[in-house]
This record gives C-alpha cells, sequence and structure tokens, in this order.
C-alpha cells in the first residue's frame, strides 16, 4: 500500500500538532523566566522555587509510561486536545495564586498537561508519513516546538514587566484553551483506511464519543510495558534521551535567565537574547540531525556522544573561571547545550526501530523519561547548593559552586549510554548504530 496520499492534509494535521506542542514548550518554560518575580512576589527560597519546578517535571516524568500507555489506546488525538486543556487551567491558578503553596499546585497542573503533548504529537508522524520522513519530521517536531521557549523569553517576559503576573499567565491560559480547540477539531489518529489504499472500502465515520467507548472496551497488553523494558534498544534510547536533554532543560527551564542576570551580571534583555540564540540554534540543529541520521542510522551513537562531551566541555567553560566570562562564551555555551536537544530526539528513532508499532506509544513513554529525570534531580540540587553557599545571596560563586550539580548526570548518562550501546550491540551485532 502506498503511505499519504494527500500530504497537504497529513501536513494540516502535524502542523496544527507541532503548534500544540509550541504551546506546551511556552507553558513548561514560562516559569523559568519568572522566578525572580516568583521569589519578590511569595518571598520563597531558591531551594522552593526549584521544588515547584521539579513538581512539575516529577509528574512529567511519572506520568510519562501511563501516558504512553494511554496514547496507544486512545490515540493522539484525545490526549493532545485534553493536555493542552490541563495547562491552561494550571497557568489559570497560578495567575490567581493567593500563596505560594497554589503556585505549585498551578505547576503540578502544568506538568500533568505538557506530559500529554511531546509523546502524542510524535505518534502523528509514523501513523501519517512515511518511515523515510520520520526522522526528519521528528527532529522538526521538537525544533519548531522549542519556539514555545521564544514565547517565553520575549512577550512573556515583555508581558510580565508590563502588565505583571496574573494577566501575564491569564494570556498563556487562553492560548493553552485555543491550542486545546484546535487539536480536537484537527487532528486525527491517522488517515482513513481508504486514503491509505483506494481499494479498500470508505467505511463509515465512527463518533468521537463512540470511538472513545471502542477503545475502553479494547483488551489491554499487560505484557506492553515488560516487553518495552525488556528490549535493549530502549534502554539505550532511555539514556540517549537523559545525557543530551538534562542540560538544556536545566538551563532553559528554570536557573539559566537566573544564572546569567544575577550570577554573570547580564541584562534581562541580554538573557532573553541568550535564550532565544539557544532556541534558534536547537531548531537550526533538528532538522539537519534528523536528516543525518535518516540517510545514514550508524552516525546515532557517534552524535550522541561528540554532543554530549561537548556539552560537558562548555560547562566547564562557564564555570571555572571566577569572574564573568564573556558574552560570545555565553554564546557558545547556550548554542551547544541546546544541540542537545535535538540529539536526544535521535533516542526516538532508536526505540522506534526497536518495538513494534503497537508498543510505540508506552516505549516512547519511557524514553521520554530520561531527560526529565536528568533535569528535575539536577535542578533541585542545585537550588539546594545555592540556599546553602549563598545564603539567600544569589551571585557568580554561589552559582558556581550550585551549577557544579551537573557533573553526577553527565556521568550517569554517559556510563549508561556506553553500557547500553555495548548491550544493544551484543544482543544484535548488525545494527548500526
Amino acid at each position: 500500500m502506498s503511505h499519504v496520499p494527500h500530504p497537504r492534509r497529513a501536513l494540516l494535521v502535524w502542523g496544527v500538532g507541532v503548534a500544540a506542542y509550541v504551546v506546551a514548550i511556552c507553558n513548561r518554560s514560562s516559569f523559568g523566566v519568572a522566578t525572580i518575580e516568583v521569589r519578590e512576589l511569595f518571598g520563597v527560597s531558591s531551594a522552593l522555587i526549584a521544588s515547584m519546578a521539579v513538581a512539575q517535571l516529577v509528574v512529567y516524568a511519572a506520568l510519562q509510561i501511563p501516558v504512553g500507555v494511554l496514547l496507544d489506546r486512545y490515540g493522539p488525538r484525545v490526549l493532545v486536545g485534553t493536555g493542552a486543556l490541563v495547562m491552561a487551567a494550571g497557568q489559570a491558578v497560578l495567575a490567581l495564586a493567593p500563596a505560594a503553596g497554589w503556585v505549585l499546585a498551578g505547576r503540578v497542573l502544568v506538568g500533568a498537561g505538557d506530559a500529554l503533548t511531546f509523546v502524542s504529537v510524535v505518534r502523528l508522524v509514523p501513523a501519517w508519513f512515511a518511515p523515510r520522513h520520520v526522522p526528519v519530521l521528528t527532529q522538526l517536531t521538537g525544533s519548531i516546538g522549542q519556539l514555545g521557549q521564544v514565547l517565553s523569553a520575549i512577550p512573556v517576559v515583555a508581558l510580565l514587566h508590563a502588565e505583571g503576573w496574573r494577566t501575564t499567565f491569564l494570556w498563556v491560559a487562553a492560548v493553552g484553551v485555543l491550542a486545546a480547540v484546535l487539536a480536537l477539531a484537527v487532528l486525527r489518529d491517522a488517515p482513513p483506511v481508504s486514503e491509505i489504499d483506494p481499494a479498500a472500502p470508505p467505511g463509515d465515520r465512527v463518533g468521537f464519543l463512540a470511538r472513545l467507548r471502542a477503545a475502553s472496551a479494547a483488551p489491554r497488553d499487560p505484557g506492553a510495558l515488560r516487553a518495552v523494558l525488556a528490549e535493549p534498544g530502549t534502554r539505550l534510547a532511555f539514556w540517549m534521551h537523559f545525557s543530551g536533554q538534562f542540560s538544556n532543560h536545566v538551563v532553559v527551564l528554570l536557573w539559566g535567565y537566573a544564572f546569567f542576570v544575577e550570577g554573570e551580571g547580564r541584562t534581562p534583555a541580554e538573557a532573553s537574547a541568550l535564550l532565544t540564540l539557544n532556541v534558534v540554534a536547537g531548531v537550526v540543529a533538528g532538522p539537519v540531525i534528523g536528516a543525518l541520521v535518516g540517510r545514514r542510522p550508524r552516525l546515532r551513537m557517534p552524535l550522541a556522544i561528540g554532543t554530549v562531551l561537548a556539552i560537558g566541555a562548555v560547562w566547564l567553560a562557564v564555570l571555572v573561571p571566577s569572574a564573568p566570562v564573556p558574552w560570545p562564551v555565553l554564546g557558545v555555551f547556550v548554542v551547544v547545550v541546546a544541540v542537545g536537544g535535538p540529539i536526544s530526539l535521535v533516542s526516538f528513532d532508536v526505540a522506534r526501530s526497536s518495538n513494534p508499532m503497537s508498543r510505540l506509544g508506552t516505549a516512547t513513554g519511557f524514553v521520554n523519561t530520561g531527560g526529565f529525570i536528568g533535569a528535575f534531580v539536577t535542578m533541585l540540587l542545585i537550588g539546594l547548593v545555592l540556599d546553602r553557599v549563598g545564603g539567600g545571596v544569589r551571585d557568580l560563586g554561589a552559582f558556581r559552586a550550585a551549577l557544579v550539580c551537573v557533573v553526577l548526570p553527565w556521568v550517569v548518562g554517559l556510563v549508561g549510554m556506553l553500557h547500553g550501546a555495548r548491550v544493544l550491540r551484543r544482543r544484535h551485532p548488525g545494527i548500526d548504530l
């Protein structure tokens, strides 16, 4: 059978899915550019701010495997629409929060809605496009999605300074509602059989609620998760995602903006420019990496290892000097850690080539926990060290001491990746890595 005879419809479905992911990234990263305001408005410590962001990521990571199972059962449309609504509710709670506890509750809701989005959008790609296009489109999904960081770094920051906390987060919530409406109106889990195979009967149009009832009544596969975890390619993919992603999350989601402003002495505009440069680097690198991997799968491990080593080098470049580093050094730093994002998406290609389509949602959900587990552990450790070392003063010395925490997950991830590749090659000697 030919794959999708109507590419414009496939591109429309994918485009709306990516737009929902852009909104999810904006929701995810909007807290990172507001940490100074949180500190001033609610009088909380660095450790408590870190705990709020970590709670969001813990919920995200904890839900990935259940979301993968739900994705295999109910499909991307239901999950993307639901995720956008839950994130909108979380941002509304944040906007109206009378105390720090409500901020925490809002971030938990944002994490829960965010958890439903990316793996669902990634699942749309192999359903609507030919296999040869999947690596590039997966990278484009991740890269374009990072434009949500630009929304956080520029318009959200500008609105925060001009209109204040409540108005800013109510606007973000409204955008989330719009994303939910578009997702439910446009997304379809897969093209109709009649579009894939013109000789097939068109079939009847089953209502949305009827499809949900049918999915709920379908038999479950209790061994799906066990089978996914038993596959060495899945475990390698987990460590690839962990190693490539965690540094970028630490910088973008919580500590980067504060480090640039309070530690390196940069203005808010310069810090926003650095975060925007981070996004641009990821958007440019993603399609290039996707094209390379699509043509030469054997480049997956060399690219991943090389990028992780480069990330370690740029962390040294900003943490070793005892004085603020020049702007170009910070620019190289944000570019290199940004490349870790698209490199981590290579892990989904490894998982896809190691698992059947019927379990791909579960596998993708498990792999997607990797970078977030690394990120939330590191972010919390940094917050604890900042409070202990700085004594309430967040200067360059305190940030240098706290950011050293990145060494531990960096080493763990690199070792896990090397070990996972060795196990996979032993199990499948002819595999391209």
